[in-house]
């Protein structure tokens, strides 16, 4: 094909905002997409209702992005959080905000994103082509040049931008493929390892399912290690399952076990959950001695009931070795305190994840060292770009990775761009 500027390579998020920062610009653009369908991955985002960014400040955000988030300043001052809500409202896509600033469509559709953006892209001029697989990048004296194509085809190109995602969720497309690409033009490549991922335990209790179902809200999690050194604290629902634990918090954990485990694989690490974080210990005890006090006949299993389900009261009953119809009026202070530990720091031992197969996110990817953060170039070679989770750089699900892969997928497009309309070689 003769007479492209740009050449972007993956149709998900940062893709294809790279594409219409590209084209926009002035470059003439080629997208190139290895399946059938642009933006699978956003497609079943956010429970399918496409969690599009978050609206808290800059600090914040940063805060959520355990993954690089220093490297990501520039992108993320260059197209920030409040630009991507602009952008998708300057395309009529009316937005809301739920809990913890996470923004969605009012739709709660992800296909009135996916649609409006995919619409937006080819209506700017975005060539696209679905089913081109890439095969490999083309280098010419040192400078990127264009593409291969799996069934032969080359695509020249002075830019090109590299969104082709990370090795989770590979049903979406993400598997890995610009690894390779990357490391043969002599870039660094961190090994990828799940991250917002279910995290696993052998607990008897686990393996025996005894609480699999049990969900709680708004809990703690403190991962500690063999030390009792705090690795990480995360807020928010979880829920047990035959394998460990799943839910929001314990996704957001996932990070930590799977850093800990990369430096040591052997690293014994213990969630602590704390069902209660917003009352305090004293607090409980004193609501447990008034219950006795007044309603001492009622069975202890009967009166932990109106705090936790039915079937973690008569756990922690059996577990502390306690008769289950032991009446509150028999029950002593120390066991109330037992009890309360419980409440407050439930042990659950941490193996590990699930596999990067079953993350939401990928750690890990091409190094951030080999990248110029505030353009998104290559260091190794002038005229190719890297946007979004092909990088080392990730963030905890509530907006975050996607602010990430469209802030750079933006900066990525753009800067890509101006070096293949001016062709003036990268400092």
């Amino acid at each position: 094909m003769d007479g492209v500027d740009v050449i972007v390579i993956g149709g998900g998020p940062a893709g294809l905002m790279a594409a219409i920062a590209a084209q926009t610009a002035g470059a003439r653009t080629l997208m190139l997409e290895k399946g059938h369908k642009l933006g699978r991955k956003l497609g079943i985002s956010g429970g399918g209702r496409c969690n599009v960014t978050n609206a808290k400040p800059l600090p914040e955000l940063m805060a959520n992005i355990p993954g690089n988030a220093r490297f990501l300043y520039s992108a993320l001052t260059h197209f920030s959080n409040q630009d991507i809500r602009a952008f998708f409202e300057s395309l009529g896509i009316r937005l809301k905000e739920e809990d913890r600033g996470r923004l969605f469509p009012v739709s709660d559709k992800a296909a009135t994103v996916v649609n409006a953006l995919v619409d937006h892209m080819r209506q700017c001029g975005v060539e696209v082509w679905q089913d081109a697989p890439v095969k490999n990048l083309i280098v010419h004296e040192g400078r990127i040049a264009g593409a291969g194509l799996q069934d032969g085809r080359l695509v020249m190109a002075p830019a090109v931008v590299v969104a082709t995602g990370g090795a989770s969720v590979p049903q979406t497309g993400s598997t890995g493929d610009a690894y390779p690409w990357a490391r043969d033009l002599g870039h660094r490549i961190v090994p990828p390892y799940p991250t917002e991922v279910p995290l696993t335990s052998d607990a008897p209790f686990i393996s025996e399912r005894r609480l699999m179902g049990l969900s709680f809200d708004a809990v703690t999690v403190t991962l500690v290690d063999a030390k009792g050194k705090r690795l990480t604290r995360e807020e928010g629902d979880i829920l047990f399952s035959h394998f460990g634990l799943t839910g929001p918090a314990a996704l957001r954990v996932s990070h930590y076990v799977s850093t800990a485990h990369r430096k040591n694989p052997g690293a014994a690490l213990t969630a602590q959950i704390d069902f209660f974080p917003h009352v305090t210990a004293d607090d409980i005890r004193r609501q447990f001695v008034r219950a006795r006090e007044h309603d001492g006949k009622k069975e202890l299993k009967t009166r932990l009931a109106d705090w936790v389900p039915e079937r973690m009261a008569g756990f922690l009953m059996e577990q502390l070795g306690l008769d289950p119809h032991q009446e509150m009026a028999q029950t002593s202070n120390a066991v109330f305190d037992h009890i309360i530990a419980w409440f407050k720091r439930f042990p659950l031992p941490i193996t590990g994840t699930l596999p990067l197969a079953k993350a939401t996110v990928t750690g890990g990817g091409v190094s951030i060292k080999d990248i110029v953060p505030s353009t998104m170039a290559s260091k190794q070679c002038p005229g190719l770009y890297f946007a979004g989770e092909v990088m080392d750089v990730h963030a905890h699900t509530g907006g975050y990775n996607i602010t990430v892969a469209f802030s750079t997928g933006r900066l990525a497009g753009e800067s890509a761009a101006a070096y293949a309309l001016s062709m003036v070689p990268l400092a």
